[in-house]
């Protein structure tokens, strides 16, 4: 494949839908694009290529990009030689549905085979018709690619992908296949390379992450991977998401609690606080585990901070079942929780189940259960009041900073903060700390001075406009390259679990 001349570079712009593990396949993407020659669209310009990486999980995915892509339909009218890639799970899962409904899609591809992203746009010129290619089972690990970073500060590492659960109301595993784990060394070795270049914190990524190992015969490799994350020279925080309550194992939060770079934050899907509706789902645990779990986690690490994903409105769902949610969220005092509406998924086991339940009974658990965790998460942010934090400082986080004066960071427990700097000394990558003076249910305020301030590399590069570009595992270091265009409709979610 021939690829475009500097001269004549085409750009492109990559628009992503979904969770972190979509994410981080949009940052493969944008490697993969620059490795071919194309580069990034400059910001209020209409690209040569856009590529809509696509979720299945959402609400009104369809329609989101029908959507989109019926605004992109007139865009192309009036520009000659653009292309429209659509790519993800619904791409996986709608194959060449997508062409016959919106017949100037160029390319579609799937979860499997992003690496032919490519070659499949110049197959489309070169043939004048649009490419489908969707691969039963993983062509390549995606960390195997050339990715440009989001972050100069902060980098997703996938260390597997696929699930081998078969929770009812989930499509994943149909679309992104059976779990396959990556080498610990190739981790690492992807782990090291991005802190050679500055970068800080990195998150562990994986559809259920302490289910890692299985596949290489180690049920403790998760356990020691985040041991052998310690070891890092550089390497000041780290994280994962997100994990499986089934495969919960001691030895993980005995890692957690004695390796000093990983943070005291468990995100860990609830989904239901009732054992019947858990069954139904097939969640093999029940809330007495569950709750089991958070005391261990809690008693190792007193200063945890716990997050989870609830469905409400789960078919069969009785007024009896909710309570008994409510009573594991009183419970469980969750910093935050990621609440959603039960809606059907053609193609999941749930969504032909007897008993679903009508929208308004839905919407009306789905406020209280909303209005009990707000409370909680306040009182649980109140507890920082008057508490020093260490903040990574980052960037488009505090949505009202510019109108309040002030900056944006996260705590190691993963809690946002909101304090008074100067943004023309601290850069986003710096670390600061400071007191915290106020609480929001969603967020903290630090409205003092700042007692530290420490100037990274990765503030470094921020300030010079640069960024992470990774060229694939074993494949050398990462190389510092221009900003990518911000991903815009990117929506950050949790990773099933």
């Amino acid at each position: 494949m021939s690829a475009p001349t500097e001269e004549a570079a085409r750009t492109y712009s990559v628009r992503t839908f979904g969770c972190q593990m979509n994410v981080h396949d949009s940052e493969r993407l944008s490697g993969l694009l620059e490795s071919s020659g194309y580069r990034p669209a400059e910001p209020g310009t209409d690209p040569d290529v856009v590529v809509l990486n696509t979720c299945a999980v959402r609400e009104n995915a369809d329609n989101k990009l029908y959507g989109n892509l019926g605004h992109l339909a007139s865009v192309k009218r009036q520009k000659e030689g653009m292309q429209i890639a659509v790519g993800g799970c619904l791409a996986q899962k709608d194959r060449g549905t997508i062409v016959e409904k919106a017949p100037w899609v160029d390319v579609v591809f799937g979860t499997h085979n992003i690496g032919s992203l490519p070659a499949l746009l110049e197959r489309a010129r070169h043939n004048a018709e649009a490419q489908v290619e969707i691969k039963e089972s993983l062509e390549t690990f995606p960390s195997a690619l050339p990715a440009r970073r989001d972050s100069a500060y902060s980098g997703w590492v996938s260390i597997s992908v696929g699930c081998n659960n078969t929770c009812t109301f989930c499509i994943v595993p149909s679309l992104r296949g059976k779990e396959t784990d990556r080498p610990p060394a190739d981790i690492l070795a992807e782990v090291r390379a991005l802190v050679a270049e500055g970068v800080l914190e990195v998150t562990l990524l994986g559809q259920n992450v302490n289910a890692y190992g299985v596949e290489l015969g180690d049920r403790s490799a998760f356990a020691n991977l985040l041991r052998a994350c310690g070891e890092i020279d550089g390497l000041e925080r780290v994280r994962f998401t997100s994990p499986h309550p089934k495969d919960f194992t001691d030895d993980v939060i005995d890692a957690m609690a004695t390796t000093s770079n990983v943070c005291h934050q468990l995100h860990m899907p609830l989904q239901s606080g009732s054992d019947a509706v858990l069954k139904a789902m097939r969640r093999s645990y029940r809330s007495e585990r569950y709750l089991g779990i958070l005391d261990r986690v809690r008693t190792a690490m007193p200063d945890a901070a716990i997050t989870t994903d609830i469905i409400v409105g789960f078919p069969g769902e009785t007024e009896e079942d909710f309570q008994a949610t409510l009573d594991v969220v009183a419970a469980a005092r969750f910093s935050q929780a990621f609440t959603f509406q039960y809606s059907q998924r053609p193609g999941t086991p749930a969504a032909t189940m007897p008993n679903q339940l009508p929208k308004q009974v839905v919407q009306e658990r789905y406020e209280r259960l909303i209005a009990l965790q707000e409370q909680i998460s306040w009182d649980e942010n109140k507890k920082l009041v008057g508490r020093e934090v260490e903040l990574l400082v980052a960037t488009g986080e505090g949505r009202k900073d510019s109108g309040t004066g002030r900056m944006s960071g996260r705590a190691r427990d993963g809690r946002l903060v909101h304090f008074a700097g100067d943004a023309s000394v601290i850069r986003p990558g710096d670390i600061v700390t400071t007191t915290v003076t106020y609480a929001a249910p969603h967020h903290a305020i630090a409205e003092g001075p700042i007692h530290t301030h420490r100037r990274t590399r990765a503030g470094d590069n921020v300030e010079a406009g640069r960024k992470p570009k990774t060229s694939g595992v074993g494949l050398g270091m990462p190389t510092i390259g221009a900003p990518a265009s911000p991903h815009k409709d990117a929506q950050s979610a949790p990773v099933c679990g």
